[in-house]
């Protein structure tokens, strides 16, 4: 609901023709900036979908440019006694394993004591490994306190120490943290009644296996052990062996009894990378190229938002220009992608023939790595370079996002004028109503006057009013 105030003196509709001509002023400029705000978010909607169609083909590309990615090896054979995985270097083949007997850790038992009773006084040196440490023991040390001086000690980070209570009293129990004969536990007592070897005092807790043994062995170490093509044993103080064949780690996880059957094992080369990155890049490129095509739309049934546009038309022709690049590899050798089976239709859509891709990595997969990593010798191969080329575009700082920042600050400054605009409608606004209010007053003064001449006419001698 609005209002509309007319004159006192002259009877106008000051509001509505305030209004009217205010409107008038500020209708034009509006729709300018209008238009103006329209075209610069089509613009940075349009190029800021270009950027990140630019950017999925750009990191496809980047999966192809990852050395690591290939050669890799397939392994099968994994089954309940053994598991394996493989590297690069491992070559393609296969290998019976027979599981003789996994790795133990060492543990030894010492006799019993009394919960309360000291065991001794004197220094214990324990060793497993490459590990060796001491505590020093009081008179009146009980066995639970020797277990935490061990289990507390810094220098310790291969002993576990434990009490088992049976019917006959505590025994210390001492485990190997790692597992295999070289990680066998040795006790060594200086005991302050000077025999360090008999079963008084606190050499009752001595143990060594090429010696003095007043602790008992529960489980003994040993070392794991397989058997390759039924006739290389090889033992390892883990149940993992590493590089016994090359590139292959064989994990032993149960051992094989007579009656079982070998674990059968193969490795085989794996270069799936190439084809799955080549149809990675392949969907990204042609999604790209759809969206080129729409916004780059020149025909009867309309225009696209950037058709005739110098930086779409640049972008999609060094991108054509890079992608049926030759790359010399040397020694008269020289590939693209093309040779690799990236097909363009007469329209620029890209398909893969894989026929033509599995036949240049059945020749030479090394070349077609190199044609996309490059080698240590230069500044990389393809996919750097078409890296390089795409970063033109697409860093933070690169040509797509300054056009976008500069749209940006172009909008940012619609709304300053949009500001602007506002405060002078209302000085406008401010200034018609004081002049309209000063005609008001004026016309409202002279028709005062009017009727006050008027009636002083009237009341002249000899003037007849004329009554009818």
């Amino acid at each position: 609901m609005s209002i509309s105030f007319n004159g006192l003196g002259s009877g106008l509709p000051v509001s509505d023709i305030v209004d009217a001509q205010v409107n008038a002023e500020q209708a034009p400029a509006e729709a300018r900036l209008n238009t103006q705000e329209s075209n610069l978010t089509t613009d940075i909607s349009a190029v800021g979908a270009l950027k990140s169609a630019l950017e999925q083909v750009q990191t496809a590309m980047e999966a192809l440019g990852d050395a690591d990615n290939y050669q890799k090896r397939s392994t099968s054979g994994n089954d309940d006694f053994v598991s394996i995985s493989a590297d690069e270097d491992a070559q393609p083949g296969g290998y019976s394993v027979k599981v003789n007997n996994l790795a133990t850790e060492h543990k030894i038992l010492s006799e019993a004591f009394d919960a309360d009773a000291a065991v001794g006084e004197g220094t214990m040196t324990f060793s497993s490994g490459e590990n060796s440490f001491d505590i020093e023991v009081s008179d009146t040390a009980t066995l639970s306190e020797i277990r935490d001086a061990i289990n507390d000690s810094s220098d310790n980070d291969s002993i576990n120490a434990t009490i088992i209570t049976d019917d006959t009293g505590q025994h210390l129990v001492l485990a190997a943290k790692n597992s295999g004969l070289e990680n066998e536990i040795k006790v060594e007592v200086t005991d302050t009644d000077g025999n360090n070897t008999d079963t008084n005092g606190l050499s009752r807790l001595a143990f060594d296996s090429a010696g003095v043994q007043n602790a008992s062995e529960i489980i003994a170490a040993t070392d794991a052990s397989i058997t390759i093509d039924g006739s290389l044993t090889v033992s390892s103080s883990s149940n993992t062996f590493t590089d016994v064949i090359d590139g292959i780690t064989i994990t032993a996880k149960k051992a094989q009894g007579t009656d079982d059957d070998l674990s059968d094992i193969s490795v085989t080369e794996n270069n799936n990378n190439i084809q799955s990155g080549l149809n990675n890049f392949i969907s990204s490129y042609n999604e790209l190229l759809e969206l080129s095509n729409n916004l780059g739309a020149s025909s009867e049934d309309g225009a696209g938002v950037m058709a005739g546009d110098s930086l779409l038309r640049g972008v999609m022709s060094k991108l054509r220009e890079q992608i049926t690049d030759s790359v010399d590899l040397g020694n008269g050798n020289s590939l693209s992608l093309s040779q690799l089976g990236v097909e363009a239709d007469r329209y620029g859509v890209l398909t893969l023939n894989t026929e033509t891709l599995n036949e240049k990595i059945d020749e030479d997969v090394d070349l077609v790595q190199q044609f996309f990593v490059g080698t240590d010798e230069d500044e990389g191969g393809f996919a750097q370079s078409f890296d390089e080329l795409m970063s033109f575009y697409t860093d933070s700082d690169g040509i797509i996002q300054n056009r976008i920042d500069s749209k940006t600050n172009q909008l940012e400054d619609i709304d300053e004028q949009r500001e602007s605009l506002t405060s002078k409608m209302e000085s406008l606004s401010d200034r018609l109503y004081a002049q309209y209010n000063a005609m008001d007053l004026l016309v409202a003064s002279l028709n005062s006057t009017s009727s006050y001449v008027q009636a002083q006419l009237e009341n002249m001698p000899g003037v007849v009013s004329n009554n009818s």
